[in-house]
């Protein structure tokens, strides 16, 4: 019978990949989320019951523990960008994370892999990146054999970075960001993917693996990057922190006089986090120490982002005729 595999939050955007490759890897995978009803796309990505979404809350032990039965390795993507209801930094990163290691190794799991961040540290000011570092060890405490992936901001058809930010380009000439010259890494969804495979199946693999793409750009430049691929003029405006932080604070005000209706564009958390250059450290271990040759943003981008163009899929036909009126 093949391997079984346990992917804690396997229906978001990065655990659908991982997700996906271990089912072609062979190995049945059980998705483990909140709304499994939700999850239902997941079944095509093996043959028939090889892919099975299930419920679980990863906030408590039997759940966890119900859906890991049986479970020859696990995946932990369950993560954060913003809080919400009884979904905290701390009860899911940290607390989420050890529960899950714990449980594994209480159960004899011999495999676990946890999908952290670049910039996760217990001394930081940001809650996000405290709560990741604090869940590192929750998780190295309970299964010291166990494979943690930090990546960079990461891409791909579903992210919430480079969508969000395309999105926001028809609603005006102006766009703005916090930290415009902050540095980032980005990565390809599917090399985190095939990294996570890596650490699963690999007997070598083992420790803290940081994983970021072949370009470290600015804030600044990305936007420049994506604004090139969707084929408009927009001014970037930087934000300074200070006002950033004053913006913050009246979003979540509002989405808490809102009952969580109207979600806050931005958080405090998140300023604090864009003060800080999200890329590999030097001397980390990471995707060309998995034999991954990361791909590029630019290979990738206009595959997805040509939606916000401004005739979207007719725009390159559009460029052709005019060419052909010359």
């Amino acid at each position: 019978m093949s391997k079984l595999v346990t992917i804690y939050g396997g229906s978001g955007f990065v655990g659908r990949y991982i997700a996906r490759r271990m089912a072609k890897a062979g190995w049945r995978v059980r998705v483990a989320v909140r709304r499994p009803n939700e999850a239902i796309f997941v079944k095509p990505y093996g043959v028939v019951g090889q892919v099975e979404p299930v419920l679980c809350n990863i906030r408590d032990d039997a759940s966890v523990a119900e859906v890991m039965r049986g479970a020859d390795a696990v995946i932990n993507c369950v993560g954060l960008l913003a809080e919400n209801g009884k979904n905290t930094f701390e009860s899911v990163q940290a607390d989420g994370a050890s529960r899950v290691a714990r449980i594994a190794a209480q159960q004899g799991v011999a495999k676990m892999v946890h999908i952290s961040a670049i910039g996760a540290d217990a001394e930081a000011g940001s809650d996000y990146a405290r709560t990741k570092a604090e869940g590192e060890a929750g998780v190295l405490e309970h299964m010291p054999q166990a494979v943690i992936l930090r990546p960079s901001i990461v891409f791909g058809p579903e992210d919430t970075f480079f969508n969000r930010f395309a999105g926001m380009t028809r609603l005006g000439p102006v766009l703005p960001v916090v930290g415009a010259d902050t540095k980032f890494q980005p990565v390809y969804v599917e090399d985190v993917a095939r990294a996570a495979e890596a650490a699963v199946t690999r007997a070598d693999v083992a420790g803290v693996y940081e994983l970021g793409g072949p370009d470290v750009e600015t804030f600044r430049a990305l936007m420049g990057q994506m604004l090139a691929v969707v084929r408009r003029r927009r001014l970037v405006l930087n934000i300074p922190f200070g006002i950033a932080r004053i913006v913050a604070f009246f979003a979540e005000l509002g989405q808490t006089l809102s009952l969580g209706i109207v979600k806050a564009p931005i958080t405090a958390d998140q300023v604090k986090n864009l003060r800080h250059d999200n890329v590999v450290s030097d001397g980390a271990r990471g995707l060309a120490d998995l034999g991954i040759d990361p791909v590029a943003m630019e290979s990738v981008l206009p595959d997805y982002l040509w939606r916000f163009r401004p005739s979207g899929q007719y725009d390159a036909i559009k460029e052709s005729a005019k060419n052909l009126r010359a």
